[in-house]
């Protein structure tokens, strides 16, 4: 299809960088698809840790505003697809390459689709590609009841007698148990790294890092020789509402620095992860995704949902994740949900 005119429709766009006020919803009136293109009507989007990061400017991987945030999204081209893209999915419809999408499982809901992507290509590929998880490995998952941490503990389980230690605050401990965490540690009241060594003195295989600064440090400490530490965030940026100058200058003074040389005498891993610039690797981002859809449809792995928040909630979505309240992925639809809309009009 050529680039005819095509409807209004309602977006996302943040407007600035700074609080949650910055994210508005508008109107836009978007180009057809060009060449290559398919138009996607977006059911479900997904809120990931990234696009806290972006509302306050610290995201690399995000144009300048005012720009259309969201990394995925779910919805229908004739067929039910799931969407990765850098960004610019916040809307009602947009226009993706062919090639970034995926064809929804059977049986997949748009909310569940919107939660796979960017959380379990990024568990998965730590895990196994990096990680090379086996039987009888013991691994720490940080942030353990947000979405890369659900998709973690769920891969983990895919793989037989895998030791899962996690940290979460208290009361996410009985749902960490009930998804396969043998010691949920709580990070505000204990030093994990303390408590995980009373348990496994030797420390842990594989390390999870979504935190950065000194926890990096702690986490190549806890590691067994052999094993294997992750890094694939910055979440201790993210202090407020707001970018928070301190919290940037401690956590880059603290930042792991480690020599080869170094790395060779404790015969330990270091490795990055970065799913942002991952967007030239089509074909190994597509073998991923075939493998979690397989998992999906052998019952193994299922995107557990926190909650789902229309476009114009967007800041109450923005500050249940980021003040951590939530257990699973935090969702955004274009409209109200049904029922939501009937507790109204009662």
């Amino acid at each position: 299809a050529g680039g005819g005119e095509a409807a209004e429709h309602r977006a996302l766009v943040l407007t600035g960088f700074g609080g949650y006020e910055k994210l508005k919803v508008q109107a836009r009136r978007g180009a057809g698809p060009r060449p290559g293109e398919v138009s996607v009507a977006v059911r479900a989007c997904g809120l990931n840790f990234a696009d806290l990061m972006a509302r306050q400017g610290l995201y690399d991987r995000l144009p300048p505003p005012p720009v259309c945030p969201g990394m995925e999204c779910a919805g229908t081209v004739g067929d039910k697809v799931m969407v990765l893209a850098r960004s610019g999915l916040w809307q009602e419809v947009v226009n993706v390459p062919a090639s970034q999408t995926f064809p929804m499982p059977e049986g997949m809901s748009f909310e569940e689709a919107a939660a796979l992507l960017v959380n379990y290509i990024t568990a998965y590929m730590i895990l196994f590609d990096f990680g090379n998880l086996r039987p009888n490995q013991s691994v720490l998952i940080h942030m353990a009841a947000g979405g890369v941490g659900t998709a973690a503990i769920q891969l983990c389980k895919t793989v037989e007698n895998v030791t899962i230690f996690g940290t979460a605050s208290a009361s996410k401990h009985d749902s960490l148990k009930e998804s396969g965490v043998a010691h949920p540690i709580d990070y505000r009241t204990m030093d994990y790294a303390e408590e995980v060594r009373k348990i496994s003195p030797k420390g842990v295989d594989i390390v999870l890092d979504p935190l950065g600064g000194s926890d990096t440090s702690k986490a190549f400490n806890l590691l067994k020789p052999m094993g294997k530490l992750i890094t694939y965030g910055v979440a201790n940026l993210l202090t407020g509402q707001k970018r928070n100058l301190m919290a940037m200058a401690k956590t880059w003074w603290n930042q792991f620095s480690i020599s080869a040389l170094h790395l060779l005498q404790q015969n330990k891993a270091v490795c990055g992860y970065h799913l942002g610039y991952m967007d030239e690797e089509a074909e190994l981002l597509r073998s991923v995704v075939a493998k979690l859809v397989n998992l999906y449809s052998q019952g193994k792995i299922k995107p557990k949902i926190d909650s789902v928040w229309p476009f114009d909630q967007v800041a109450e979505a923005m500050r249940q994740m980021q003040e951590k309240k939530n257990i699973g992925k935090v969702i955004l639809v274009p409209e109200a949900p049904k029922e939501e809309s009937k507790k109204a009009e009662n």
